[in-house]
């Protein structure tokens, strides 16, 4: 939990980030409340990329059961993020494969995320690591 407000602030740290993420000291209770539950879910994990004991890097991986695939598994990522003065290194592609590799790990057929149409540079990045723009993805704020 002491890699909380590292975590909040890599989301804090890109124009969308800024308008949805709340980077305060202390940060919001809300923050505390996901993690922990977060943390009490066997199929939800969040990970830490760390360099010289400094938090670099993060993203979430959900595994989700599904009737869809014969009753398959399938992965979700989320919150991928380098931070600012480590992005183009390589941080990012180490993290995509670690995830690849723990969502092989839990029999999952699929390991799909979103990205933000406008964050171009993410769509080329997950591109070169093999990920196709298969789906047209909806939301729905509530």
């Amino acid at each position: 939990m002491h890699d909380l407000p590292h975590i909040v602030r890599m989301l804090h740290d890109d124009a969308l980030g800024a308008q949805r993420e709340r980077l305060t000291d202390p940060l919001p209770d809300s923050y505390y409340r996901a993690f922990s539950a977060m943390e009490n879910d066997p199929n939800n994990q969040l990970f830490v990329a760390e360099l010289d004991g400094a938090v670099i890097g993060t993203f979430q991986l959900t595994i989700i059961a599904g009737l869809s695939h014969q009753g398959g598994t399938n992965a979700q990522i989320e919150a991928v993020r380098i931070a600012a003065e480590r992005r183009g290194k390589g941080y990012g592609e180490e993290m995509i494969r670690e995830a690849i590799v723990l969502a092989r790990a839990r029999g999952c057929y699929r390991l799909q995320l979103t990205t933000d149409k406008s964050r171009k540079d993410a769509q080329r990045f997950y591109a070169r690591l093999g990920f196709t723009a298969s789906h047209e993805g909806m939301k729905l704020s509530l």
